[in-house]
């Protein structure tokens, strides 16, 4: 029984957004009837919250999609703290698809998509740009902090037991990050801009985060 409209919570862990959403109507309504309309309010704008977030998650990996990743881009940019975009895209992604069939490459899209989302700052996030790409928004950190987040994925999925899904299935990711100090411009430009680098990293051989170093173009790969 749910006291004071408080969620129960199970002992597998919080309810899933769609039970915590049809939990909140239904305790929404019973205050309704109650004549609790404060409290039947607060639980309606619950539900519209979880519906709303429900909206801005990729179905395939949980993280943030396109939708939301677009208001961010688009929308009106004030923050002042400098920001860091790297676009990811999974090496040679339509291979796995073809040896190791769609479902297992849709395990890969949500493995990625969890060790991408490891260690992100304060107000980073993930977003599943299209397809096999994301991109990570980092705000608040200064160029070289960037850069270490972006490798250190790159690293987490280089290095991550994929044989255990698939013998034989190894997975890596290529980067670009395009990072500037105070406000951008333009996120939409940045964007662009860790687009050209992404190729840069593809076309050198893979597995690499490129980035700007004054006016040169620097790569990171290691050993793994």
């Amino acid at each position: 029984m749910v006291a004071e409209g408080e969620v129960a919570l199970s002992r597998a862990g919080r309810p899933q957004p769609p039970d915590l959403l049809r939990l909140h109507e239904a305790i929404a309504s019973l205050f309704a009837t109650q004549g609790d309309w404060r409290r039947a309010y607060q639980h309606l704008r619950s539900a519209l919250d979880i519906a709303r977030d429900g909206s801005l998650r990729d179905a395939l990996t949980s993280s943030y999609n396109r939708r939301y990743l677009d208001e961010r881009l688009y929308g009106p940019f004030t923050d002042r703290l400098p920001l860091g975009i790297a676009l990811v895209d999974l090496d040679r992604f339509k291979r796995v698809n073809d040896t190791y069939g769609h479902l297992v490459g849709d395990r890969v899209l949500r493995r990625v998509a969890d060790l991408l989302q490891e260690e992100l700052p304060s107000e980073g996030f993930c977003a599943r740009y299209g397809g096999e790409e994301f991109v990570l928004w980092l705000p608040g950190v200064d160029a070289g902090h960037a850069i270490r987040i972006v490798d250190a994925a790159r690293v987490r999925v280089a290095r991550h037991p994929w044989s255990e899904l698939q013998p034989g299935l190894h997975v890596t990711i290529s980067a670009g990050l395009a990072h500037e100090t105070g406000a951008p411009s333009s996120p939409e430009r940045q964007l662009r801009d860790a687009d050209s680098l992404l190729y840069a990293a593809k076309r050198a051989g893979r597995n690499k985060v490129a980035y700007h170093d004054a006016q040169s173009t620097q790569l990171i790969t290691h050993s793994e």
